[in-house]
């Protein structure tokens, strides 16, 4: 398998840079080469944050590339963004809660998902970033459910790991999300 780069975006508080690290932990559980690269602005909270992840068999070439496999934007501005960022047969996996359903590209594959409502009716507003990672491991099939599973129990701190639970449903129903496009 060759490289593949990811992007995870939003705005600061939601867990974008957690989903990120569940991500990357999740490839290296699967014996990949990874590297996992935060960016953020000072305001935090409210501000933007991504995250790059970029994947091989082989050794990792570069991060903060010029382009992406994958997307996901958790709001619009990280939509507007990374959207020229994405290869060509690339995807943008997007909150469509809080952006617009829009296809200006004919060349990428759109997934949009309700990640916001999706995560209330989990019963936590904060668990859009793993449910997020559900719908990315479907459109993927780059890594299983199974080891995101194991790659939160890693990453969730002891202080939150009463969450745990919470994020294994909300990843579960990101998973079986049903609205892929046909032939995936």
């Amino acid at each position: 398998m060759s490289e593949k780069n990811f992007i995870i975006a939003g705005f600061g508080g939601q867990g974008v840079l957690l989903a990120g690290e569940v991500l990357a932990n999740a490839f290296m559980l699967e014996r990949k080469n990874v590297t996992w690269y935060p960016s953020y602005g000072a305001e935090m909270r409210g501000g933007t944050v991504n995250c790059e992840i970029v994947m091989s068999d082989d050794e990792v070439s570069e991060v903060n590339k010029a382009d992406t496999d994958f997307v996901i934007a958790l709001n619009q501005a990280s939509f507007d963004r990374f959207l020229s960022k994405i290869k060509k047969g690339g995807w943008m996996i997007a909150n469509s809660t809080l952006a617009k359903e829009i296809k200006t590209r004919a060349d990428i594959n759109y997934l949009f998902a309700p990640i916001t409502k999706l995560a209330e009716e989990v019963g936590n507003i904060k668990m859009a970033n793993i449910l997020a990672l559900g719908l990315l491991a479907k459109a993927s099939r780059l890594v299983s459910l199974d080891t995101l599973n194991q790659a939160l129990d890693i990453v969730i701190p002891p202080h939150r790991k009463h969450l745990l639970p919470l994020n294994l449903k909300a990843l579960k129903i990101g998973y079986e999300y049903d609205l892929l496009p046909a032939g995936i």
